[in-house]
């Protein structure tokens, strides 16, 4: 494969810091521009990022003597650096979508952490093993953008990794109804305890916008391409409690689920552990081996043991049993920044690369 070079737009937030470490090493993609806000362009990432370094491992020594550029202001300098861009930018709703499509109007491509174009028609949002043929819309946003390389793509919310690749080849037997209730950790508000030490023996049973996500956005990624836009799926019908708790990382999710068809539990764990997609059949770097992960254990999986699952790109799930108003219900877990935001931004560009988009 051959290599790319990459910006971080909002390489100071948490999110941005995450990508950091993680293409700091990685096989394919060279980080030769990072964004932040005016506030923190002119400076080295060192100094834009301060006190505020919030990984467990230190600055990327490759990183941390760039200068910092202004997201908004020097789109055009950026764009010349670069072969794509991924984005992490804490802003408004609006000003994100006027952002992303401003690169991409600047021919370089955006791989996006944001929720801005989540729900625009043209943008697809993909989890590599659930829906890569959803990449194909990417030429009707290009007409309509009237560009020759700029495009957006989206990877889902966080809270969605954790159950929703579970549900997914399960649905051969007719998925119709769905309740999730998610017990989310604080890295997914961009906290840390000392940030947020009211979170220190609390839990809060509100996460504005998380249900209606965790509702709405699986029928995208269940949808098809008709025409120039992806059309949701009908079914099955979700609806999900969202609950932040006092965890560091990892996005846990108690799931309950009916099928026109039952398929017995002995069915469901064998078709979860020989599970893979077109991220496990392209080899691609960030891809987990075992995508999905059964534990046969009752206090399985657990945030604190299992989190990590390989590189934390792995989903861990437990406690598959019949239920008395639904059909099953069964625990999953995944690494909220990991999987579910950074890492699996970096697994849908480096998708994007092996699909030819970036060419």
């Amino acid at each position: 494969m051959k290599q790319y070079k990459v910006g971080i737009i909002g390489a100071t937030g948490m999110v941005g810091q995450r990508f950091a470490t993680l293409l700091e090493n990685h096989p394919w993609f060279q980080v030769t521009a990072l964004a932040a806000s005016a506030r923190s362009a002119g400076k080295t990432y060192r100094e834009a990022v301060g006190k505020r370094w919030l990984m467990s491992s230190p600055i990327p020594e490759k990183m941390a003597d760039l200068t910092v550029y202004d997201a908004a202001a020097d789109i055009e300098k950026i764009a010349s650096l670069v072969d794509f861009v991924f984005c992490a930018v804490d802003m408004k709703k609006e000003e994100i979508k006027a952002l992303e499509e401003a690169y991409a109007k600047a021919e370089c491509p955006v791989v996006s952490n944001n929720s801005a174009h989540r729900g625009t028609p043209d943008v697809p949002m993909v989890v590599p093993e659930i829906n890569p043929e959803h990449t194909e819309i990417i030429k009707a946003q290009r007409n309509r953008l009237g560009t020759k390389r700029g495009f957006i793509a989206v990877k889902s919310n966080c809270s969605l990794q954790s159950y929703v690749p579970a549900l997914h080849p399960l649905k051969e037997f007719g998925l119709t109804k769905v309740l999730a209730c998610t017990y989310q950790a604080i890295s997914g508000a961009g906290k840390n305890f000392e940030t947020w030490p009211e979170m220190m023996d609390n839990v809060i049973p509100y996460i504005g916008g998380e249900e209606e996500k965790s509702e709405q956005e699986p029928m995208k990624m269940w949808g098809h391409i008709e025409g120039d836009c992806i059309v949701n799926a009908t079914s099955p019908s979700i609806t999900a409690q969202c609950l932040r708790v006092p965890v560091s990382d990892g996005h846990m999710a108690a799931v309950f689920a009916s099928f026109e068809k039952k398929p017995t539990m002995e069915e469901i764990i064998s078709i979860w552990k020989n599970f893979s997609g077109e991220a496990q059949r392209l080899q691609l770097p960030s891809a987990p081996k075992q995508f999905l992960h059964y534990f046969e254990e009752n206090d399985r999986p657990q945030t604190k043991l299992d989190r990590d699952m390989e590189g934390g790109m792995a989903v861990s799930i437990g406690r598959l049993r019949p239920d008395t108003q639904y059909d099953i219900k069964f625990v999953c877990l995944s690494h909220n920044t990991l999987r579910g935001a950074a890492g699996g931004a970096v697994l849908l560009g480096e998708l994007l690369c092996a699909q030819g988009y970036m060419d």
